[in-house]
């Protein structure tokens, strides 16, 4: 091991044979302490998380080695099998005594020699672990909190707080509820892993190749339709996984070259991709976790939750699907021989029983019953349904790989939540929350719009390379205060920072969704991180509109919010035409200038501005008609066949 090696991030291990089979025991086996868990429900909170930090911290040491270097060899080194040895005695000794850590009072009963030991070695893993699993920056993240908690004291200002000693900030990190054993690992542990199981089983099951078909038949019809497949397959997925680099890497492989196949360039293609996979997370039912975690957070109804998403989410894929579409029509890509499309019946005919999991998901929710104990109903559905095929049908094998692929799948989610719980200590401890909000206030002088605009921001560089859970949580923590002091309610202002939470996985430098895409496209990972930003910058001037206009959030009458939804969708669609360049015809840049205002004035409420909007619209749209000097489009090559 080198120091230089730290500075970058982990590599997963491609192992085979007694060690692969090892790690996939021990995945299953934390996927059976999880349903256990759900069923019975007797364990304490402490014992529950600690056995499951203990498990992923073992699977992490075991599956990502220390560097690109170290992986080449055959396994994991000695000192993984140290780490690993520690991370079992670690949550041993927390689950033995979970009581007594619960009940203490650290005045009267201060820590243990074993209490300092275990907790120390915890937070060590758990840093190293995120490291390996995430990257490097967001231990930066962590160590800068971290560094602030133990010399915060000596800043003057609003920066300021009280000195703590080493052993009051161990007992923040490590033994009480602000720290390791925080929110965010009170999701991971419980309703997170269920519905990463949940969609680990879907996949097993065949259902990713039913989504895929029925993807196909809706869009793979219209011009450049490989792209809108990928649009519309990555949406079913992503709502589902709550995953963006999982979900690239599920429906990438298919839909990235299909694009690259018909003349999309490889870095627009896996722009698509990335887009396209990071939406699924605030697109309903399910939005990939983020309706549960807000549910924990705001102590809201999931039904309000997904209710007021709905349209948002919707928004988001008709910008993206709007910018695919414009830029087929610029490039003249042909549209697919009907022959190579399934029809949407026979689709329907051969795989709707896929959506029975998906229904029960929904309806168990929304009749109040905890979210782990409906993804495990959910499981059962989604094994009873896997048989009503001969070929898709689900064994003791494929059920056992199921359980572990969902517990390797919560490695990343875990880990990262341990260094949100981390950071939060550090938030709590020294107020530096109510500080920020403070700070923001000041800054924007206590404008609503550059607040907004600031919290963007902050939800972008604190999200960069978190998964959703972690992501959320944090970012909730530091920057909701800000928008409900000015009024914003509690509802819309979580629903503002977990878009741009989540978009953080295609933002450059980071963008974990965008690298992930670029290796399947064989483009340039910035390249396509700023195509993706750029595909989903219509859908994402949607979170701005519903802090004006509470009607796209199911606030008002019907007659309101259709109208809202319907300016809505005319104003996104015009942004896509003036940002892509074509609207009848190629926009020219005066015309694009006049198209992309525009739409923002229709988008954002009010008659008048409605009025001149689409005044303009018109008059771009005159314009184009009026020039004769661009040909009409012609089909120039055939599109490969969809397989």
């Amino acid at each position: 091991m080198t120091l230089n090696g730290w500075f970058t991030e982990g590599y997963k291990r491609e192992l085979i044979g007694q060690k692969y089979r090892l790690i996939t025991l021990i995945a299953f086996l934390l996927s059976v302490y999880q349903i256990w868990s759900v069923i019975f429900s007797t364990l304490h909170p402490m014992n529950q998380m600690s056995l499951h930090l203990s498990f992923i911290l073992m699977l992490t040491y075991l599956i990502y080695g220390y560097s690109k270097k170290t992986v080449l060899r055959n396994g994991p080194t000695v000192m993984d099998y140290i780490f690993v040895c520690l991370a079992f005695a670690s949550g041993l000794y927390y689950a033995i005594h979970a009581e007594r850590i619960v009940n203490r009072v650290s005045i009267m009963d201060p820590l243990t020699n074993s209490d300092i030991f275990f907790g120390l070695i915890l937070v060590i893993l758990s840093i190293e672990a995120v490291r390996r699993t995430i990257g490097f920056p967001i231990v930066v993240v962590v160590l800068v909190f971290l560094s602030y908690l133990l010399w915060g004291h000596q800043f003057t200002g609003i920066l300021y707080h009280r000195e703590f000693p080493p052993i009051e900030i161990l007992e923040e990190l490590a033994f009480s509820f602000n720290g390791l054993w925080g929110n965010p690992m009170a999701v991971a542990a419980t309703f997170v892993f269920m519905f990463l199981l949940f969609g680990a089983f879907l996949q097993k099951s065949g259902a990713g190749n039913f989504f895929f078909d029925i993807s196909s038949a809706i869009a793979g019809r219209t011009r450049g339709g490989a792209a809108k497949i990928a649009v519309l397959a990555s949406a079913f997925f992503g709502s589902i996984t709550g995953s963006p680099v999982a979900n690239v890497a599920t429906t990438g492989p298919f839909t990235i070259p299909m694009a690259k196949r018909i003349g999309y360039q490889s870095r627009f293609a896996g722009a698509v991709e990335a887009a396209a996979s990071t939406g699924g997370s605030f697109l309903p039912p399910i939005m990939g976790s983020a309706a549960f975690l807000m549910v924990a957070v705001t102590q809201m109804s999931y039904t309000s939750i997904i209710v007021a998403a709905l349209i948002p989410g919707i928004l988001y894929y008709v910008a993206l699907m709007g910018m695919v579409h414009f830029e087929a029509l610029r490039k003249n890509l042909p549209k697919a021989s009907d022959e190579s499309i399934p029809k949407v019946k026979k689709v329907l005919k051969e795989g709707w029983y896929y959506f029975i999991p998906l229904v029960i998901l929904v309806v168990f929710l929304v009749n109040g019953y905890s979210p782990s104990l409906t993804a495990f109903y959910g499981i059962l559905a989604v094994i009873v349904v896997s048989w009503f095929r001969k070929s898709t049908r689900m064994g003791p094998r494929k059920i056992y790989e199921a359980m572990a692929d969902g517990a390797k799948t919560a490695i990343p989610v875990t880990t990262a939540c341990a260094a949100a719980g981390l950071v939060i200590a550090g938030i709590m401890t020294t107020g530096l929350g109510g500080k920020l909000t403070s700070i923001v206030l000041g800054f924007t002088q206590g404008m609503l719009f550059p607040t907004l605009l600031l919290v963007m921001v902050i939800c972008i560089i604190l999200g960069m390379g978190m998964p959703v859970a972690a992501a959320y949580v944090l970012t909730a923590m530091l920057a909701a205060p800000a928008l409900i002091e000015l009024g914003v309610p509690t509802l819309t202002a979580h629903l503002f920072i977990v878009y741009f939470s989540i978009i953080s996985a295609i933002t450059p430098p980071v963008a974990v969704a965008a690298f992930a895409a670029a290796g399947i496209a064989k483009a340039s990972p910035n390249m396509v991180g700023f195509g993706a930003l750029r595909l989903a910058i219509a859908g994402l001037v949607v979170p701005f509109v519903f802090v004006f206009e509470p009607a796209l959030l199911m606030e008002g009458s019907p007659g309101e919010i259709l109208l809202a939804s319907v300016t809505a969708v005319i104003g996104i669609l015009t942004i896509a035409a003036g940002l892509i360049g074509w609207l009848i015809k190629p926009a020219n840049i005066l015309e694009r200038l006049i198209l992309v205002p525009s739409g923002l004035m229709i988008i954002f409420p009010g008659f008048t501005t409605d009025f001149m909007g689409i005044l303009l619209i018109a008059f771009v749209y005159i314009l184009q008609r009026s020039r004769k000097d661009i040909p009409s489009l012609r089909i120039t090559k055939q599109e490969t066949p969809i397989k």
